[in-house]
């Protein structure tokens, strides 16, 4: 009995190595497996079937036959349609990462100055946007921003303007509504690294006579780099695919390749089209989540 038990231990997996293998299943589960799944229809032809793609692989009489279709992938570079796309969400993102730290970064900064209990207050007021599904935020948005919107209402009656400013169905529409949507995953990551800063350092610097902005740019700044990289990758990473506010918000001229991706999965029903697109898509943002990861690493070091 005792041998049997103790041959059933040896089997069980170790703490550490159950620590680490629920992560990694879970990876393998919902990333993993979906992505691979999504790289074989990329590599299929569409056909008039349910699902609409060909299978690439054949077995029969004993012989197994591997197809590759590389057209959908030569498409891409072909097609200006989807170069001015990536182009346009890589853009869109940069510029909206961009706004998010020049508006996150002070916004992070207040919250560290403020008392123990006014940063609780301000950190649930900028998380509390985020509890609203963000079709409905995106919606409100469009009624702000219409002809007869409220800001068009305000502008007219403060005199500002004399007839309504086309903002809705614009590039500008999608700024604001990313830049509203993303801010407080630009904030928190940032508030979680300022707050932790050692105040002795800038005492320090301000008795050997530094002012306080040279303090701010030459302590405080690069003391915050794990945050800063932190906050524009959770910023940068999920804007290149997003479809919600440029579909809602964009306009004609607004090309994004999520907008792209829904077209060619939904209207024109080419799912190994589509399914390239997001295959590259999701090569092109290996880098930023890369960066993301050493930053977490670094973070965690720095803890440690």
């Amino acid at each position: 009995m005792n041998t049997l038990n103790q041959q059933f231990m040896r089997l069980m997996p170790s703490g550490r190595k159950l620590v680490i293998g629920i992560p990694f299943l879970w990876l393998c589960l919902f990333f993993l497996l979906p992505f691979f799944l999504v790289m074989k229809i990329s590599f299929s032809e569409a056909a008039l079937a349910i699902p609409p793609y060909s299978e690439i692989y054949t077995f029969a009489e004993q012989k197994f036959e591997l197809l590759l279709n590389l057209g959908n992938y030569s498409l891409l570079t072909q097609d200006e349609l989807y170069i001015s796309a990536y182009f346009g969400s890589l853009k869109v993102a940069f510029f909206s990462t961009l706004m998010c730290l020049v508006l996150g970064f002070p916004m992070a900064y207040a919250i560290t100055k403020a008392n123990k209990e006014t940063q609780n207050v301000l950190l649930l007021l900028i998380m509390m946007p985020t509890w609203t599904a963000i079709l409905i935020r995106v919606y409100a948005w469009m009624g702000i921003l219409s002809n007869n919107g409220l800001l068009n209402g305000f502008l007219m009656w403060t005199g500002l303007t004399d007839h309504p400013i086309e903002i809705l169905n614009t590039n500008t529409a999608v700024y604001i509504g990313v830049v509203y949507a993303y801010l407080p995953f630009m904030v928190l990551p940032l508030y979680a690294n300022l707050v932790k800063h050692d105040q002795s350092l800038l005492e320090a610097a301000s008795d050997l006579g530094s002012s306080n902005f040279n303090n701010f740019w030459k302590i405080t700044v690069p003391l915050a780099r794990n945050g800063i990289i932190a906050g524009c990758m959770l910023v940068f990473i999920p804007v290149v695919g997003e479809f919600v506010i440029p579909e809602l918000l964009g306009g004609p001229e607004t090309l994004m390749i999520g907008r792209v991706l829904w077209q060619e999965f939904f209207n024109n029903r080419d799912w190994p089209v589509a399914s390239a697109l997001a295959v590259v898509m999701l090569l092109i943002l290996i880098v930023p989540i890369l960066l993301f990861n050493r930053s977490q690493a670094k973070e965690m070091e720095g803890r440690g």
